[in-house]
C-alpha cells in the first residue's frame, strides 16, 4: 500500500521526501492563490476566518493520515513482537510502539486545539467586523472634521488680520516691497507652530546691536540679533577691496568673469493649468517617508533634486570674492552670506523636484564662462542621497552629500536635509563646514502653500577655529520681527564677537563690524542676559537677483534655474536633462509625463529586485555582496567629521572629453 510505504520504507524517516509532503506544499500554494483572489466585497476578518477554516480542514485530513499510518505502524510493530527475537530487540520494539501511540494522541490533541481556536474566531468574527467598520467610519469623520477645522481656522485668522487691534504695527508685517506679507511674502502661516518642529532658541545667545555713533544709538528689544539701520559717520570696508558698494547689485554678471560662450535660454513653456486636490492624495501619507510614495508630476516642477542642489551655486560669486579676503574672519562673513543665499530660490517654489533615479547625474559646466564646473550623482535610493562636487578656477572647491528626510505632519510638511557641506579655499587652506536648516511647507490641507526655513547653522573654519552662528527665525504671525529673518554672530578662535550678521533668507544679508560688546540686563527670569553690541554701519554682502519676467507662469524659476534643464550636447546619458518624463512635463505634456514616470519607476524597481536576488545568491554561497557602487563618487571617512560620505573620485570630465560613456548604466 502507498500509505504504508510512507512509514515503512527504510527506517521510517523518509516521510519528508514522500508524496505526502508534496501534497502539503501543493495544498499550501493553492490556498495562497485562493486567498489572493478572494472576492473584494468580503471583509478582511471574514477572509481570515475562512482561510483558517480551510487550513483546519487540511490539518484534519493530515491527522486522519497520521492515525491511519500510525495504526499500520503499530500493527507492523505488533507483528514484530510476535516474532522470536532477542529480548533486547523486543524491548526496543515495544518502546517504539509506545512512542507511536503517544504521537497519535498528541496529533489528535493538536487538531482539537485548532478546532477550538477556529470556533472562538468564528464566534468573535462579527464583533471584529463591527469594530473594523466602526474604525473606518471614525477615520472618515476625523478627516472631514480636520478639513472643517482647517477652513474655520483659516477664516478666523483672516478675520483677525482685519481687526484694528492687530494692525497697530503694520510695518512689522509688511514686505519690504511695500505690499503686505500675504501678497509680497507668499501667504503667511495659518498657525503658530514654533513649538511643534523648531529647535527652541529662547536660551540661546541673545544680543542687541546699536550704532557706534552716540547720537544715533537705537536699541532693539528683540531676543534675536539685530543690526542698527542708522548710518555711522565712521566708514569701514573689508581688506583687499573685496567689497565695492557701487557694484554689489551686478554680482554674477557673466561679463565680470568672462565672455559667455553660449547664449542661454531665458524662458520655458508656461505651466499648464491642471487642478488636482493635494489633500486627497496626502491624507493617507501622514507620518510616512514621502520619498517612498509615488506622486504624480502635477506636484512637481520640471527639475530634478540634483538640479535643485546645483542651484546652491546661484550666488557663487560670493565665494569668488571670499577668495580675495586677506582675513579669515572677513572671509567667514562671505561664506555665511553664501550659506543663506541658497534659500532665496525657495521662497515661492512650493512644487517638489523630481526624485532622481539611482545613478542619475547632473553636470553644470560653466568653467569658461564663470570659472566653475559642478557634478551631482544620485548615490543612494533608500534613503535618497545625492553627492555633489564643485571645482572653481577662482580658488575654491565645494563638496557635499545630502540625504533628504521628509515627513508629512498633516497641516505641514517637514523636509530635513541631512549631511555636511565642505568648502575649502586653495590658497589659504581655510576649510569651512556647515549643515542645512529645516524647510517646512505649510497649508497642505487648505489655503495657499508657502515655505519657511527654520533652525540654526553653525559654520566652522577648521584651520583658524573661527565660528559663525546663524539663526533662521521661524515665521509667526503675531511676531513683530520681519518675516524670514536671519541673524548671526561671527566669532574668532577666542570666542570674541567680531561681526554681526543680519538680513532675510529671501532678499539680502548684511554684516556690521563690532566695536564694543557689553552685557545687558535680563528682561525675564530664567533667560540669559542680552549682549549689547556697538557696531559700525552695516554693509550689504548679498542681495537677491530679481526674477525673470513672467516667472509666475514658469514655476518661479530664477535665471539660472531656467537654464538648468536646457538640452546640451555631450552630457552623460544619465544626465537629468535626458530624463523623458521631466522633459515631457516641461513641454506641458503632463499626462504623457505621468505614464513615462511610472515606466521609469517600474524599471528602477526591476533593477532593485535583480540586485536583491544577486545579494541573496551571494549570501547563500558565503560571498560578500558590495551592493550598489556609485560611478563617479566613492565612500570615504571624512577626516574632519568622522562621517562616511561620498566624495568625487574623478574621471567624469575626462570621459566627457573623450565622449566615452560606456560605464554609464541605462536608467532612462
Amino acid at each position: 500500500m502507498k500509505s504504508r510505504s510512507c512509514w515503512e520504507t527504510g527506517s521510517g524517516s523518509s516521510f519528508c521526501n514522500s508524496g505526502c509532503l508534496n501534497k502539503i506544499k501543493k495544498d499550501d500554494s493553492g490556498d495562497d492563490e485562493e486567498e489572493s483572489i478572494s472576492p473584494s466585497d468580503k471583509s478582511e476578518v471574514h477572509s481570515t476566518v475562512k482561510y483558517l477554516s480551510k487550513k483546519l480542514d487540511d490539518l484534519s485530513a493530515f491527522n486522519d493520515l497520521i492515525a491511519k499510518h500510525g495504526a499500520a505502524l503499530q500493527r507492523s510493530l505488533s507483528e514484530l513482537e510476535n516474532l522470536k527475537l532477542p529480548a533486547e530487540s523486543g524491548e526496543k520494539i515495544k518502546a517504539v510502539n509506545e512512542r507511536a501511540t503517544l504521537f497519535r494522541i498528541t496529533s489528535n490533541a493538536m487538531i482539537n486545539a485548532c478546532r477550538d481556536f477556529l470556533d472562538l474566531a468564528e464566534a468573535h468574527s462579527r464583533k471584529w467586523q463591527r469594530a473594523l467598520q466602526h474604525e473606518c467610519e471614525q477615520r472618515i469623520r476625523l478627516e472631514e472634521t480636520i478639513e472643517q477645522l482647517a477652513k474655520q481656522h483659516n477664516n478666523l485668522e483672516r478675520a483677525c488680520r482685519g481687526a484694528p487691534s492687530l494692525s497697530a504695527n503694520p510695518a512689522a508685517h509688511a514686505s519690504r516691497g511695500g505690499g503686505s506679507v500675504q501678497s509680497g511674502k507668499a501667504e503667511p502661516s495659518d498657525e503658530d507652530e514654533e513649538t511643534e518642529y523648531f529647535d527652541a532658541m529662547e536660551d540661546a545667545h541673545a544680543v542687541i546691536a546699536v550704532a557706534a555713533e552716540p547720537s544715533k544709538h537705537h536699541r532693539h528689544t528683540s531676543n534675536n540679533l539685530s543690526v542698527a539701520s542708522e548710518s555711522c559717520s565712521e566708514d569701514w570696508s573689508f581688506s583687499g577691496n573685496v567689497f565695492d558698494a557701487s557694484t554689489h547689485t551686478n554680482l554674477g554678471a557673466s561679463s565680470k568673469y568672462g565672455v559667455a560662450l553660449k547664449k542661454r535660454r531665458t524662458q520655458i513653456p508656461d505651466k499648464p493649468n491642471y487642478s488636482l486636490n493635494l489633500w486627497s492624495i496626502m491624507k493617507n501619507c501622514i507620518g510616512k517617508e514621502l520619498s517612498k510614495i509615488p506622486m504624480p508630476v502635477n506636484f512637481n516642477e520640471p527639475l530634478s533634486m540634483l538640479q535643485r542642489l546645483t542651484e546652491d551655486l546661484e550666488y557663487h560669486e560670493l565665494l569668488d570674492r571670499a577668495v580675495k579676503c586677506e582675513n579669515a574672519i572677513e572671509q567667514m562673513c562671505f561664506v555665511a552670506a553664501f550659506s543663506v543665499s541658497s534659500y532665496s530660490t525657495t521662497v515661492q517654489r512650493t512644487a517638489k523636484p523630481f526624485n532622481p533615479l539611482l545613478g542619475e547625474t547632473f553636470e553644470l559646466d560653466r568653467l569658461e564662462e564663470l570659472g566653475f564646473r559642478s557634478l551631482c550623482e544620485q548615490v543612494s535610493h533608500h534613503p535618497p542621497a545625492a553627492a555633489h562636487h564643485v571645482y572653481s578656477r577662482k580658488g575654491w572647491t565645494l563638496w557635499q552629500e545630502i540625504t533628504i528626510a521628509s515627513k508629512f505632519r498633516g497641516k505641514y510638511l517637514s523636509i530635513l536635509p541631512l549631511g555636511t557641506i565642505h568648502l575649502e579655499f586653495h590658497s589659504s587652506g581655510n576649510h569651512y563646514i556647515w549643515q542645512k536648516v529645516t524647510s517646512t511647507v505649510h497649508n497642505i490641507i487648505v489655503g495657499k502653500l508657502w515655505i519657511d526655513q527654520s533652525g540654526d547653522i553653525e559654520i566652522l573654519n577648521h584651520k583658524s577655529k573661527d565660528k559663525c552662528h546663524l539663526k533662521f527665525t521661524p515665521y509667526s504671525y503675531f511676531s513683530r520681527d520681519i518675516p524670514r529673518k536671519v541673524t548671526g554672530v561671527v566669532m574668532d578662535a577666542d570666542g570674541n564677537e567680531r561681526y554681526v550678521m543680519s538680513g532675510t533668507w529671501d532678499e539680502k544679508m548684511e554684516c556690521s563690524k563690532v566695536i564694543e560688546a557689553s552685557q545687558g540686563n535680563s528682561l525675564s527670569e530664567g533667560k540669559l542676559p542680552k549682549t549689547v553690541y556697538q557696531t559700525l554701519s552695516p554693509k550689504v554682502l548679498w542681495k537677491k537677483y530679481p526674477l525673470p519676467e513672467n516667472a509666475e507662469n514658469m514655476y518661479f524659476f530664477s535665471k539660472l534655474a531656467l537654464t538648468l534643464n536646457e538640452p546640451e550636447d555631450d552630457v552623460a546619458p544619465t544626465d537629468s536633462r535626458m530624463r523623458p518624463d521631466q522633459r515631457l512635463m516641461e513641454n506641458g505634456k503632463w499626462d504623457e509625463a505621468n505614464m513615462e514616470k511610472q515606466r521609469l519607476e517600474e524599471k528602477q524597481r526591476a533593477v532593485r529586485r535583480h540586485r536583491e536576488v544577486e545579494a541573496a545568491d551571494a549570501l547563500a554561497e558565503g560571498k560578500d555582496y558590495k551592493g550598489y557602487i556609485p560611478l563617479w563618487f566613492e565612500r570615504k571617512v571624512d577626516p574632519l567629521t568622522g562621517e562616511l560620505m561620498c566624495v568625487y573620485k574623478g574621471g567624469y570630465w575626462e570621459s566627457k572629453e573623450k565622449q566615452d560613456w560606456s560605464q554609464c548604466p541605462s536608467i532612462f
